[in-house]
């Protein structure tokens, strides 16, 4: 099969690679039909997270038609359309149990390769995946869409482990695509005002046409007082960072509220700094969001009933063979790329 192959830093190889097999009883053969660049394929992309280790053959975030069954599947058939998950659990030990999936004790990440394991991923155009981390399609949804399950079920786990109470302010701490996908979710979840704080004024706009009622600049000398009159004067009940660096989680830390919450969802730097003494006399918690534990179903609701508009997000849909100019423009921050979309087979 023809797949996207990282043989070294910063390099995607277009390439023939052995098929995968159906290796076990539950696996799944899926033919893919769209995969989109996650930023962690990007940030992996120059070697700077340790989990993209050449070779490899990144991408997670996919949906397909299934080609085959292993011989104990049960619940889904041959030519069925499929989008999956991107983490893979076992399902018996006490995370899994407890219906915390995504903190498995032997969990791994389709794409990922590290010094625990390698698991080649969807840039490719076949993946075997175990039939426990797939979801049948809506019938109206496309691949495309599809493709944005897993961004949609990461924003969707960070809403649902936050105590977001009726009619509170919430700010959003970077307005790329799991924060925009975020406030679409939250301006389904809550009557409250909604801010998006992000310096580039190309994603203001598209934080507004999201459902954010301001975007603000977190560098704005006069933010606090701006926050203060968007919210009773209190400052934010709850903000959900989205960047996963020392300064977009100070700007949080420091715009909640006595007794707010402050959501982490970025994880660009290994380590940050935080300003300890705000966070323990301003009773501040702070919440760390890690994957998807069952929001699948929710994501693909919200996308079929048009609660959500994932379509929207995706500035390009290109061929697989391409992967190697697109992972550029994305690693490069240019022509304002949110998400881009790669279609296996496409000449």
């Amino acid at each position: 099969m023809k797949a996207l192959l990282m043989e070294t830093y910063k390099k995607v190889t277009y390439t023939d690679v052995p098929d995968p097999v159906i290796a076990g009883p539950q696996d799944v053969l899926v033919r893919v039909k769209a995969v989109s660049i996650c930023g962690s394929d990007v940030h992996g992309f120059d070697g700077s997270t340790g989990r993209r280790k050449p070779p490899i053959i990144m991408g997670h975030e996919a949906a397909g038609e299934i080609v085959a069954l292993g011989a104990g599947v049960t619940g889904f058939t041959v030519g069925e359309r499929i989008t999956f998950d991107s983490t893979i659990y076992c399902g018996s030990c006490f995370y899994c149990t407890t219906g915390q999936v995504n903190l498995c004790d032997n969990r791994m990440v389709l794409g990922v390769s590290c010094d625990e394991y390698r698991r080649h991923g969807a840039f490719a155009e076949y993946v075997v995946v175990p039939a426990h981390i797939c979801y049948p399609l809506p019938p109206d949804l496309s691949y495309e869409e599809a493709a944005m399950t897993e961004p949609v079920g990461v924003a969707a786990h960070a809403v649902r482990i936050t105590p977001l109470g009726l009619n509170e302010t919430v700010a959003v701490v970077g307005a790329g695509l799991i924060g925009l996908l975020l406030i679409q979710i939250l301006r389904s979840s809550t009557s409250g005002r909604i801010i998006a704080l992000d310096t580039d004024p190309f994603r203001w706009k598209t934080a507004r046409s999201c459902g954010a009622d301001a975007a603000l600049d977190p560098t704005d000398p006069d933010l606090g007082n701006k926050i203060r009159n968007l919210s009773g004067g209190r400052g934010l009940d709850r903000a959900f960072e989205a960047v996963g660096a020392t300064a977009p989680i100070k700007t949080a830390i420091a715009m909640v509220r006595k007794g707010g919450s402050v959501t982490l969802i970025g994880n660009v730097s290994p380590t940050v700094e935080i300003p300890l003494q705000s966070v323990v006399s301003r009773q501040i918690s702070l919440l760390g969001s890690c994957a998807i534990a069952g929001e699948y179903p929710i994501a693909l609701d919200l996308m079929a009933r048009k609660k959500l508009d994932a379509r929207s997000l995706i500035s390009k849909t290109a061929p697989l063979r391409e992967g190697q100019i697109w992972l550029d423009k994305l690693y490069n921050r240019e022509d304002n790329l949110l998400k881009v979309v790669l279609i296996p087979g496409e000449e």
